[in-house]
C-alpha cells in the first residue's frame, strides 16, 4: 500500500533548494573530518601514492554520482534511490536500500556528534562529551525543523567555511613551497625522493600481521567520499531539478578532486611523508609547522602561535557540524520517502506548515539521541565503535546505486526512451564501480577490517526479517 503526500498531509515537499545550495550540500557531505584529520592512516600506509588513491576514488564517486543523477533528474522524487530500487528492482531491494541508508546516516550522525564533543573539549575540557553533543543535537535539529531553506542556507555557510579553509591552505602552501618560507624540507621532490612515489608498493605485509601499500589504504580512502550521494536526496526539494542536479553533479566532482588531490600534492610537498602519523594529517602538519613562524606582510611581522591550533579546531568543528546537519536532513527525507512507499508508518509522511517532514525528523532524532547516552556511558570508545559500524552500510549503499541504475537504464532502453542526463560511460562505468567496490570488500577482509564485511550478510538477513514482518502488517491493514 502506498501513501501520497496529499492523503497523509495535504502538502508536498517545497522546492526551496537552489543550485548553490545543492552544490554545497553535496560538497559538504564529502568534505568532513575524513579529509581534515582522517588522511593520516592512509598516508602512513601508502606514502605519496595515497594521492593517486584519492584520484581513483574520485573517479568512482563521479561515476556513481552520474548514475544517481540520471535517475533523479528523470524522476525527482522523495526517497531517491530507495524509490528507484523499489520501482526498478523489486519490493525487498527498495525496502532494504531505504532502511540501510537511514541506518547508515543514523550511525554517521552519532559519530559526528561524538566528534563534535571532542572538538569542544579542545577549548573547554571540563565540558563532558554528552553535554556538547546534546547542545548541538538540539540546535541542528531545530534548524532542520524550521524550513528546507533554513537548512540549505545553514549547510551553504557551513560548507563555505570548509571550502575557504581548504583553498586558504592550498594558497598558503603554495606560498610556503615556492617562497622559501616553508623551510629547507619543503620541496616537490618530497613526492618521490624517499622510496619513490610508491614507497610501500601496492600491497605487502608490514611484518606485524597487517598490510600496507596503496591497496591497503583504498578502503580508508574510499569512505572519505561517502556523502556525495546526498545530492539525490535533494531532488524532491530542488528548484528546477532538471537543471540544478546536472549542474551541481558535474561541478561538484571536479571541485572535490581539486580539493582532495590538489591539496594533498601541495601538502605532501611541504614536508617528508614519513613525518605523518596515524593521528595526524598533512593539514595538521602545515598548521603545526606555522607555530612560531614569522609571516611578513606589508612591512609588518605576524606571529602564528596558538591561533593556528584554534583555527584548525574551528574548521574541523564546522566540518563535523556540516556533516551532521546533512545527516539530519537526509534521514528525515529518506524516512519520509519510505513512508510514501508504504515501507514505514504512514504518519511519518506528514508535513508541517513549512513543508518539513517534522515527525520523520523527530523520530530520526530520537534514534540519534542514543548517541548522547553512549557518550555518557563509554566516552573513550564511542567514536571508534560507531565509525566501525558505518562501513558495512556505506558499501551496500554504493553497490545498490550501480545495480539499480543498470535496471533503470534497461527499462528505459526497452521503452526506447532517451533520458535527460545520461550517465557517463554506461554500462562500463557501472561494472567498473561494481568490480571496484567488491574489490574494496575483498581488501578489507585481508587487511584487518574483516568484521564490517562479515556483518553485511547478517544485516541483510535482519532487513529481510523486518521486510517480511512489514509485509504481514500491510496484509492485516488491507483486511
Amino acid at each position: 500500500m502506498k501513501h501520497s503526500n496529499e492523503q497523509s498531509s495535504g502538502r508536498k515537499l517545497a522546492r526551496g533548494l537552489q543550485n548553490r545550495h545543492i552544490q554545497l550540500i553535496a560538497l559538504g557531505g564529502a568534505i568532513g573530518t575524513g579529509l581534515f584529520l582522517g588522511i593520516g592512516p592512509a598516508a602512513v600506509s601508502a606514502g605519496p601514492s595515497v594521492i593517486l588513491g584519492y584520484a581513483l576514488a574520485g573517479v568512482i564517486a563521479f561515476f556513481i554520482m552520474r548514475q544517481l543523477g540520471e535517475m533523479v533528474v528523470e524522476e525527482p522524487v522523495s526517497g531517491s534511490f530507495s524509490h528507484f530500487a523499489y520501482k526498478y528492482w523489486g519490493n525487498f531491494p527498495g525496502f532494504a536500500s531505504g532502511w540501510n541508508y537511514w541506518v547508515l546516516y543514523i550511525l554517521v550522525s552519532m559519530s559526528e556528534l561524538t566528534a563534535i564533543g571532542h572538538y569542544v573539549q579542545f577549548w573547554w575540557p571540563e565540558i563532558p562529551l554528552w553535554a556538547s553533543s546534546l547542545f548541538f543535537f538540539v540546535t541542528i535539529n531545530a534548524l532542520n525543523l524550521s524550513s528546507v531553506k533554513v537548512y540549505g542556507e545553514a549547510e551553504f555557510w557551513f560548507s563555505i567555511v570548509k571550502v575557504v579553509a581548504i583553498i586558504a591552505m592550498i594558497v598558503f602552501g603554495v606560498y610556503l613551497l615556492f617562497s622559501g618560507n616553508g623551510g629547507p624540507q619543503a620541496s616537490v621532490q618530497n613526492l618521490w625522493n624517499d622510496g619513490g612515489f610508491f614507497p610501500k608498493g601496492l600491497l605487502q605485509s608490514d611484518g606485524q600481521g597487517g598490510y600496507q601499500g596503496l591497496l591497503a589504504a583504498m578502503a580508508i580512502i574510499m569512505f572519505s567520499f561517502g556523502g556525495l550521494e546526498l545530492i539525490g536526496i535533494t531532488a524532491a526539494e530542488a528548484d528546477q531539478p532538471e537543471k540544478t542536479i546536472p549542474r551541481a553533479t558535474n561541478q561538484v566532482i571536479y571541485r572535490i578532486l581539486i580539493f582532495y588531490v590538489g591539496a594533498l600534492v601541495i601538502l605532501f610537498s611541504l614536508s617528508p611523508w614519513r613525518n605523518i602519523t596515524t593521528t595526524s594529517s598533512p593539514f595538521v602538519m602545515v598548521f603545526e609547522s606555522l607555530k612560531g613562524f614569522e609571516f611578513h606582510l606589508f612591512g609588518k611581522t605576524i606571529y602564528f602561535t596558538s591561533l593556528i591550533a584554534n583555527a584548525l579546531n574551528l574548521i574541523v568543528l564546522t566540518a563535523a557540524l556540516s556533516v551532521y546537519n546533512s545527516c539530519v536532513y537526509s534521514n528525515s527525507r529518506m524516512l519520509y520517502g519510505l513512508a510514501e512507499q508504504g515501507n514505514a508508518p504512514s504518519f511519518l509522511s506528514r508535513l508541517n506548515k513549512n513543508h518539513v517532514p517534522v515527525l520523520a525528523t523527530v523520530v530520526s532524532a530520537a534514534f540519534v539521541a542514543v548517541c548522547i547516552i553512549i557518550n555518557y556511558v563509554m566516552p573513550g570508545n564511542a567514536l571508534k565503535a560507531l565509525m566501525t559500524l558505518v562501513v558495512s552500510a556505506l558499501i551496500i549503499n554504493w553497490l545498490m546505486i550501480s545495480v539499480v541504475h543498470l535496471k533503470f537504464r534497461q527499462r528505459y532502453k526497452n521503452g526506447q526512451a532517451i533520458t535527460k542526463f545520461p550517465s557517463f560511460l554506461y554500462p562500463a562505468s557501472n561494472y567498473i564501480c561494481l568490480i571496484f567496490l567488491t574489490g574494496i570488500l575483498g581488501l578489507m577482509l585481508i587487511t584487518g577490517m574483516a568484521l564490517p564485511v562479515l556483518l553485511i550478510p547478517a544485516w541483510l538477513v535482519l532487513l529481510y526479517v523486518f521486510y517480511m514482518l512489514a509485509g504481514k502488517n500491510k496484509k492485516r491493514e488491507a483486511l
